[in-house]
């Protein structure tokens, strides 16, 4: 019986072809990570280690104390409740508006529909930056300075999202929806029974880069908060940095406490992410 070679011939020029491409790819991804490493090691080294030149990589031992010494100086336990408030307020208010406006917007038959639609997508070519005036305005004219609703109302919904969950909501086919219909089933009960449930995938991929982006908001509560007791991390982080500006190994410690949370999830999630903006039809 005539043996059969399954092994593969290598071909030496694709290699040679996309070694660069992936060396290029490797650096890359070694310069982004460096900067996350060096805040995390530095975060436990000692005020000489964190100051000696030249700078010294690994810390001689792994201690907490410059947490604690973070912590002790600025309360950032109550800046983490309140991100932690403000991130969850703003995706139950932003998912349940992407849901209702990608429902009605996908499905339910009205005049202009089309129209308003594409009006509200080229409303997402000005800055947010642009309308930071008007809505300071309105927090202020509301008595809402210095609250907690102040940080939320700006975002409560958008229309980015509605549009990665609208186009999804377009793949599922009209037949289901009037099948559920001739059962006897209202608009309601069919978006959160039927039509809510089938696009989990992008519904938590909307949820996810929402946490993402309240956490990381900085500039609005810069301008909507002046009380400690109002701040979250990003922003008590910058307040931070003119208490501690001679010791950066209390600046890696606070940093790290603002910026590891969101890593975390993100390297938990990033699949999910992935795969829901995919199903969501974003190409090109």
């Amino acid at each position: 019986m005539k043996k059969i070679n399954s092994g593969t011939k290598i071909n030496w020029r694709e290699v040679l072809r996309k070694t660069p491409v992936y060396l290029f790819l490797i650096l890359g991804s070694l310069l982004m990570i460096f900067p996350f490493i060096w805040m995390i090691l530095t975060s436990f080294k000692t005020h000489a280690e964190a100051i000696m030149f030249p700078p010294k990589f690994w810390p001689a031992s792994f201690s907490f104390v410059n947490y604690r010494e973070a912590f002790s100086m600025a309360p950032f336990g109550k800046y983490f409740i309140n991100s932690v408030i403000v991130m969850v307020l703003s995706v139950l208010t932003t998912t349940t508006t992407t849901i209702l406006g990608a429902f009605a917007f996908s499905k339910m038959k009205f005049p202009g529909r089309s129209l308003i639609f594409s009006i509200l997508l080229s409303l997402m070519m000005i800055p947010f930056e642009m309308l930071i005036i008007t809505n300071y305005t309105t927090i202020v004219k509301i008595k809402l300075y210095n609250t907690i609703p102040a940080l939320v109302m700006p975002f409560i919904s958008s229309i980015f999202y509605t549009y990665i969950l609208k186009n999804f909501f377009d793949t599922i086919s009209d037949s289901l929806y009037y099948s559920a219909r001739i059962d006897g089933a209202s608009n309601w009960i069919y978006l959160w029974r039927i039509m809510v449930p089938i696009a989990k995938p992008s519904i938590f991929t909307i949820i996810l880069l929402n946490a993402l982006s309240s956490w990381n908001s900085f500039m609005w509560p810069l301008y909507v908060t002046s009380d400690a007791k109002s701040r979250t991390l990003p922003y008590g982080l910058q307040v931070f940095t003119t208490e501690a500006a001679s010791y950066s190994e209390y600046l890696m410690a606070a940093s790290t406490i603002v910026v590891l949370p969101m890593i975390i999830l993100f390297i938990l999630t990033r699949k999910y992410i992935v795969n829901g903006v995919s199903t969501g039809g974003l190409k090109g």
